[in-house]
């Protein structure tokens, strides 16, 4: 995967994420947000973007280490965060202040938090959506939680 279809798929990403947080698990209006998201899951689990599979969350969080910067504050260096993160990151930093040197340590860990929310929410969507698959009786497997 080249570096600007991965920036697409997770601007791409990014804006569905936005527009779930607009609903509650099982809110039938959010099906078409699901089948985006499921759709972009796919996209980048067949892709030959990375020669090693993404980091997860927690990984990412024990992985990434903190810089003093001479100003005093804690900033992260882009190039120390492996993708997809790096471009998730960024996606979702779009706008936000920062030092020539790299983004603040702290919108990074901002960033870790809501993503694990997001990502939660997203299960919940994706668990209730399941559920009422196998109350009508119909069920493709596809991304249930493990």
């Amino acid at each position: 995967m080249t570096s600007d279809k991965l920036r697409e798929l997770e601007r791409a990403k990014r804006r569905a994420l936005w527009e779930l947080a607009a609903f509650h698990p099982g809110d039938s209006v959010a099906l078409g947000v699901l089948a985006i998201l499921d759709d972009l899951d796919d996209q980048e689990r067949s892709s030959t973007a990375f020669i090693h599979e993404p980091l997860e969350l927690n990984e990412i969080r024990d992985f990434i280490r903190l810089k003093r910067h001479t100003s005093g504050i804690d900033i992260v260096l882009e190039l120390d965060i492996p993708e997809p993160w790096r471009e998730r990151f960024l996606q979702a930093s779009i706008g936000s202040t920062r030092l020539p040197e790299g983004p603040y340590a702290c919108d990074w860990q901002k960033f870790l938090v809501e993503w694990e929310r997001e990502m939660l929410h997203l299960q919940n969507h994706r668990a209730a959506q399941a559920g009422s698959r196998v109350k009508s009786g119909s069920s493709d497997g596809k991304h249930l939680p493990k």
